[in-house]
């Protein structure tokens, strides 16, 4: 059996997508294994799935520490001692500067609740719905310095339908990021799916 890519998911709330990807690795042939959880809250409900999993997890609460660097560079820290390759970003509430995303560049991914490049940002699907579309949905993507401009790896499409609130939307749009994210980080973690000159591509056979 090859090895898996060890993988770490940062968190900062109840780590829904966290979740999904923990199922998705409890299988024996997915290739990557989460080797931590890490969360920037200690109250972060996410922690305690985690560690009913039997998952290891770390606490960097960003509130310890005098600025974003510092920060940073306690989460890095922590990441390259727990021996990671790939990082997903699953509810992670933090803008991460240009120096930490360079760190991880190529092996940072995120999970962002709207089919970009629309509606980048937070309260994307009240965004949508003030918009009109008729079309939402989600994307994965490689996580560049801009914010939510990555290149994408994966998108999935949901109805918007005449009676549609934000909580029924965000609902039928998490169905989909829960299915995507755990694919689109096994081609990520087996080499299928690339960064390369700015964009995503796909390896062949």
């Amino acid at each position: 059996m090859s090895v898996r890519t060890r993988t770490a998911i940062l968190i900062s709330g109840r780590g829904s997508n966290m979740a999904s990807l923990l199922g998705a690795a409890s299988a024996p042939d997915y290739p990557a294994e989460i080797s931590l959880v890490l969360s920037n809250r200690p109250d972060a409900g996410g922690i305690a799935r985690a560690q009913d999993a039997g998952i290891a997890t770390r606490i960097v609460d960003h509130k310890a520490y005098p600025d974003r660097e510092a920060f940073e560079q306690a989460m890095d820290a922590a990441l390259v001692e727990a021996g990671i390759e790939i990082v997903c970003l699953a509810g992670f509430m933090r803008v991460l500067t240009p120096w930490f995303v360079r760190r991880w560049e190529g092996r940072m991914i995120n999970i962002h609740p709207s089919i970009l490049p629309l509606f980048r940002g937070t309260q994307t699907h009240r965004q949508a719905l003030e918009a009109g579309v008729r079309v939402h949905g989600c994307t994965v993507h490689f996580v560049v310095p801009e914010l939510d401009a990555g290149p994408i790896i994966a998108q999935a499409c949901v109805p918007v339908y005449p009676g549609d609130d934000e909580a029924a939307l965000a609902a039928r749009v998490l169905v989909e990021e829960h299915r995507i994210y755990p694919q689109a980080l096994a081609e990520v973690a087996s080499g299928q799916a690339l960064l390369r000159d700015g964009r995503c591509v796909f390896r062949t056979g």
